[in-house]
Parts: C-alpha cells; sequence; structure tokens
C-alpha cells in the first residue's frame, strides 16, 4: 500500500538526516525519484522550488508535496508530513530529558561537534543535486546564482530581500 511506504520512507529519511529540510533534500530525492520512481527529476526540482517558495520548513513542505504528488489526495500528504516530523520530534524529546543530564560530559560534546561537518556535507549534497541543466540552463541563470552568492557571502545581505529581488530578476528575464 502506497500510505504505508510513504511513511516508512519519509520516517527513515527523518530518523537519519542532522540539520534541517536542505539536508534533507538529497535523500528525498533519492528516495522519491532514484529508488521509488514516483516523481521524475523535473517534478522534484518543482516540488523543491514551491517548497522554498511556501512558509513552513522546507522538508515538511516537500514531504507534504511529495505525498500529495504521489498518491493525489491529501491522505499520502498526511502519511509523508506526519512521518518526516515524527523522529524528530521523538529524538528532540528525548534529548532534552537526557541533555541536563549529559550536557558537561566530554563524549558527548565531542559527538555534537562532530555532527556539523555531516550537517554541512548534507546540505552541499543538496545543492549539488538543484544544479542541473534543467535549473541552471543558460549563462543568465547562473550568474543570478553567482550576483545572489555574492550579495549573501562577501555583503551579508538579508537572505529574503535576495530572494525576493532574484525571483523578480529571474521572472522579468524569463
Amino acid at each position: 500500500m502506497i500510505y504505508v511506504e510513504l511513511f516508512t520512507t519519509f520516517f527513515l529519511i527523518g530518523i537519519f538526516t542532522f540539520g534541517g529540510g536542505y539536508a534533507m533534500l538529497s535523500l528525498i530525492q533519492n528516495e522519491v525519484v532514484v529508488k521509488h520512481a514516483w516523481l521524475t527529476s523535473s517534478q522534484f526540482t518543482d516540488i523543491v522550488a514551491i517548497s522554498q517558495a511556501t512558509p513552513g520548513p522546507i522538508g515538511i513542505n516537500s514531504a507534504t508535496y511529495v505525498g500529495y504528488s504521489v498518491t493525489g489526495n491529501v491522505f499520502g500528504s498526511f502519511a509523508a508530513t506526519i512521518a518526516v516530523v515524527l523522529p524528530s520530534f521523538l529524538i528532540v524529546l528525548t534529548i532534552c530529558r537526557l541533555y541536563s543530564r549529559f550536557k558537561h560530559n566530554r563524549f558527548f560534546e565531542s559527538l555534537l561537534s562532530l555532527l556539523k561537518p555531516v550537517v554541512i556535507g548534507m546540505i552541499a549534497a543538496a545543492a549539488g543535486i538543484l544544479m542541473t541543466k534543467e535549473n541552471f540552463f543558460d549563462w543568465t541563470s547562473w550568474l543570478i546564482f553567482a550576483l545572489s552568492a555574492l550579495a549573501l557571502l562577501k555583503f551579508k545581505s538579508n537572505p529574503i530581500v535576495v530572494m525576493v529581488v532574484a525571483g523578480a530578476v529571474g521572472y522579468i528575464i524569463y
């Protein structure tokens, strides 16, 4: 049954993803496009774009849209969304109960510091997945990307302003 598959897939994604929604994107893409072939690469790219444009966490929005796209109804959205949120909820609940007991433990502090490079790698993998010919199809799209990155990294511009300006420029050009 598709609902059980959706729930299991997104539950596992939720368990093994640290670093938030952008870190989840590479796992979601691998599961829904490569492994299960529920969506095409183009459909997944569209879902990521919609998930970024709508309010809320991108990982949850992606799960919601994938669930709906796969089943064609809100029950699929509900199954995928609950599944992707449930592991984080349970893990955070457990950590909150145990944190005060172990916060000064060297092993625990080392474990948390080891997760930082893993999170950076997962976010970089998500960025790499989105750098396709479908998204960067001419020099203008690369220029918009480069100028946006420059504004964010060098000039420390507000990410929301950069997104709105880049989106407006893309809309006008394309």
